[in-house]
């Protein structure tokens, strides 16, 4: 069982033995947040042979507002009824063996892993290096649309945590000794409110140290070793259950909880809404500059 990361030799191993000893589907959830269709385009001009894909706007995400018509973000989660109709659609059930991926380093797929273990479901890994290490593997695509005997994977107790913006607005009020520690995913100069491409207001939540999700990976594109990781991260945090991953709008922040995991550092909760929810509010305080 793959809970974490698997090479392409491993998946191309995985799928040859698939008919007799597993099920598995591959989920390709490459996306590009300036243009909606990128993803979906990537996917018919050539896929991992097998693959379905996921749209992470609207598979992997829920409506912007809540019931009050509040604003709760660009990516919310996905109501748990409707991630199961996404994943059932999928052709995934309680003993699949889900492999996510994109072109991006893990930037999307990790989104597709958290929120399967959110639901209980651990047989969840992504694709290191995503295709492009399978296409460098010598392995190859295809163009055909897929689409799988529908799943029956239900809800299980959650592998997961997560906190809302009411948590992370209070946890600025804590005694040090007791305060979570905020990570934020994204690029240096928006954490530092320099460059917002994304969202309305520029800056970051009062407190939060930064780790672009990138610096989890090599120069390839895979993710770097677990002890490089345990030491790098073990630098931002003395205790990852004391420990709260945002990004932009909660999609990275999940690739930071996926390295987190490969490290064997488990326990830090993610906070969906992110930033597109926090500078939604004014009241709500802003920090700018580097920590």
């Amino acid at each position: 069982m793959f809970t974490t990361l698997i090479s392409a030799t491993q998946l191309a191993e995985q799928l040859a033995a698939q008919a007799t000893k597993n099920h598995t589907v591959i989920v390709d959830c490459r996306h590009d947040l300036m243009d909606a269709q990128a993803g979906k385009n990537a996917y018919d001009a050539g896929h991992i042979p097998g693959a379905v894909f996921a749209n992470l706007d609207t598979d992997l995400s829920g409506s912007k507002y809540d019931a009050a018509g509040v604003f709760a973000g660009r990516h919310p989660l996905p109501k748990t009824e409707d991630l199961l109709v996404a994943l059932r659609r999928l052709g995934i059930r309680q003993d699949t063996q889900v492999i996510a991926y994109d072109a991006h380093g893990g930037m999307f797929a990790a989104r597709l892993w958290w929120l399967l273990r959110s639901i209980g479901h651990a047989q969840v890994a992504v694709l290191d290096g995503g295709i492009a290490a399978w296409i460098s593997a010598g392995q190859a695509v295809q163009t055909e649309s897929v689409s799988n005997v529908a799943g029956n994977i239900e809800v299980q107790d959650s592998l997961t945590k997560q906190v809302n913006v009411q948590t992370v607005l209070q946890n600025l009020q804590v005694e040090t000794d007791a305060k979570l520690q905020v990570i934020d995913a994204r690029a240096a100069d928006r954490f530092r409110g320099e460059n917002e491409t994304m969202d309305p207001i520029a800056g970051h939540i009062p407190g939060a140290k930064n780790r672009f999700f990138k610096d989890n990976l090599q120069t390839d594109g895979r993710f770097k070793s677990a002890q490089e990781l345990r030491q790098e991260w073990q630098s931002l945090i003395a205790d990852p259950t004391k420990a709260i991953m945002q990004c932009g709008s909660g999609v990275t922040a999940c690739h930071n909880l996926l390295a987190l995991e490969v490290a064997g550092l488990s326990g830090a909760a993610l906070y969906p809404g992110s930033w597109s929810e926090w500078c939604a509010d004014a009241s709500r305080p802003i920090a700018t500059g580097a920590v």
